[in-house]
């Protein structure tokens, strides 16, 4: 193998692929990154066994070949060099790259690429195609809902359906959900769904950039995989088995009071609360004063801390229904706040001992519900 390319593309290409490098395994391929000359570009691939990534970058190629690198060292010898052209040429008797870049060489040690796991195609014939913007704004209302314990795999995953022109996403931990769908490009004729890994969603939608003009989904047949196909990156994913909770049941159908707060507002107050709700396993309380004619319609966010003192934060409000004193878990009453783009927001709850639900004014296809905590009167 003998290729050029510039400093700048190989070091972002590296930048990419190198979050799917496992830091620790009995493989020490695992700790590499495949360089492989493909089609007259230059292909950078990591892997943990679970996810595997892959970038191609423009090249001068004069021989072909492959090799596999330890990320790290590649990564950071790359990221000291200047914005010039990089020269690479193997000794394939010893699997060592010469690396030049200016007046700055380097001999890089490897392992043959006949070691680096098998990348599977994307499916060219059978792939769902969804508009980038669209898949990482869905991917960011959900996938922060989901378990990062393994002790239940499929709550760490985030259960995707596709259905005719539609997509749900739904993730929980057990103790909040949150459902989003949208419209997707394609039509799916035969509804399925998967069980995607939260963090292969994560790494999606972070690779997503502005300039992308699609996303082209597929699954290989017979390999419990689903693959991303992002124009110059490929994303390859290990599917969750298991069965993810029926979480239908658990979305409040009815409810009696009705609250409309700014976003913006319900927002700063929740993170105010959570200053001082951390050493009380991040309880705040929410009270709900529908108003009387005389005095206005408001809410109050409140935390305290034996260690660390207290806060109240009083906001306006448009209530229907009852008044209502609740305690959440701030910290995720802020999370699912924080994905919210819409001015206004609604927080729909029945009594404090029901979930809380929390839905964007004027927007239909998102929900975020909530389970209450407990909290001494």
């Amino acid at each position: 193998m003998k290729i050029s390319c510039l400093q700048e593309n190989l070091a972002k290409g590296l930048s990419t692929v190198s979050r799917a490098v496992s830091p620790r395994s009995t493989l020490p391929v695992l700790g590499n990154v495949l360089l492989a000359v493909d089609n007259g570009r230059l292909k950078l691939s990591a892997t943990n066994l679970e996810i595997v990534i892959t970038c191609w970058i423009g090249a001068t190629v004069a021989e072909t070949g492959a090799t596999t690198v330890p990320a790290r060292t590649f990564s950071e010898l790359i990221n000291t060099f200047p914005q010039e052209p990089v020269e690479m040429s193997l000794t394939k008797t010893t699997e060592t790259l010469h690396v030049t870049c200016g007046r700055t060489q380097a001999n890089v040690k490897g392992i043959s690429s006949d070691e680096f796991p098998v990348i599977p195609d994307p499916d060219q014939e059978n792939r769902i195609r969804m508009e980038p913007d669209v898949l990482k704004h869905v991917i960011s209302q959900v996938a922060f809902a989901a378990a990062t314990d393994d002790s239940r795999p499929s709550l760490t995953g985030v259960l995707t359906t596709f259905e005719g022109n539609r997509i749900a996403m739904a993730a929980t931990d057990g103790f909040r959900l949150s459902v989003r769908s949208a419209h997707i490009a394609g039509y799916v004729e035969k509804p399925f769904n998967v069980i995607i890994p939260a963090r292969a969603l994560n790494e999606v939608a972070r690779i997503i950039t502005d300039d992308l003009e699609a996303v082209y989904i597929s699954m290989p047949p017979g390999r419990n995989q689903i693959i991303f196909d992002m124009d110059n990156v490929l994303l390859v994913s290990q599917l969750i088995d298991g069965k993810f909770p029926d979480y239908a049941p658990i979305i409040p159908r009815t409810h009696t009071t009705r609250t409309v707060l700014n976003t913006a507002e319900f927002t700063k107050a929740c993170r105010t609360a959570d200053i001082f709700a951390r050493e009380s396993s991040n309880t705040a309380r929410v009270s709900v004063e529908p108003g009387d004619g005389l005095s206005a319609a408001y809410a109050t966010i409140a935390a305290n801390s034996k260690e660390t003192g207290d806060n109240v934060a009083q906001i306006d409000a448009n209530v229907e229904g009852m008044p209502i004193e609740i305690a959440f878990n701030v910290k995720f009453m802020a999370d699912a706040l924080g994905v919210i783009e819409t001015p206004q927001v609604a927080l729909e709850t029945t009594n404090p001992n029901d979930p809380g639900v929390i839905k964007p004014v004027g927007d239909n296809d998102f929900v975020h519900i909530i389970m209450p905590m407990n909290f001494n009167r």
